[in-house]
């Protein structure tokens, strides 16, 4: 039985999409949050301090979780100037070479936020205001998920480039890229 690469780097581009809609609802939670917030202030005199702060978790949330979409969803903003000259296979190059590089970077990024999600959870960490939310680890866990998003999605990518890049310049790119 083997194992297809190309599925596999299909299969992380459904995992990445999906927490997609993740960070599109928690958007919308924003949102709502935020609009009650202004009206509950403005007309009702109301405020509430863990409203506020659950105005910053979504946005975290949002931002995080939606790095890795964005990347899958070619949103990502790219200089061009030297890139659009190159040929398909230069093209392929880079978008391996840089792809592997992010993983890495992502990959350092969520191992070292580890740490900071252990401290914060081992002193019970809550908000220092009074009537702020608790447990505060569970928002810094999204720095370690959201990078390994962020590495999962990079790998996908360098994957697939570099299944391009083997399959020779007769195979044609399967890069949303080089179609547009």
């Amino acid at each position: 039985m083997a194992i297809d690469l190309q599925d596999v780097a299909d299969g992380a581009g459904r995992v990445v999409r999906g927490t997609g809609q993740v960070a599109a609802w928690s958007g919308l939670a924003l949102v709502l949050v935020v609009a009650g917030n202004v009206l509950g202030r403005y007309l009702f005199g109301l405020s509430s301090v863990a409203l506020q702060e659950a105005e910053w978790h979504l946005m975290a949330v949002c931002a995080l979780f939606g790095i890795s979409y964005g990347l899958n969803q070619a949103g990502e903003v790219r200089v061009d100037v030297l890139y659009e000259r190159f040929g398909p296979r230069a093209k392929a190059v880079v978008d391996t070479l840089g792809g592997f590089l992010l993983c890495l970077c992502a990959l350092a990024l969520a191992w070292l936020s580890l740490g900071y999600v252990e401290q914060s959870y081992a002193i019970g960490e809550g908000s220092p205001d009074p009537g702020g939310l608790e447990y505060r680890f569970l928002l810094k866990a999204a720095l370690p998920i959201g990078f390994l998003l962020l590495a999962l999605q990079a790998a996908a990518m360098t994957l697939g480039r570099a299944l391009d890049l083997a399959a020779g310049p007769d195979a044609g790119s399967r890069s949303r890229r080089d179609a547009a």
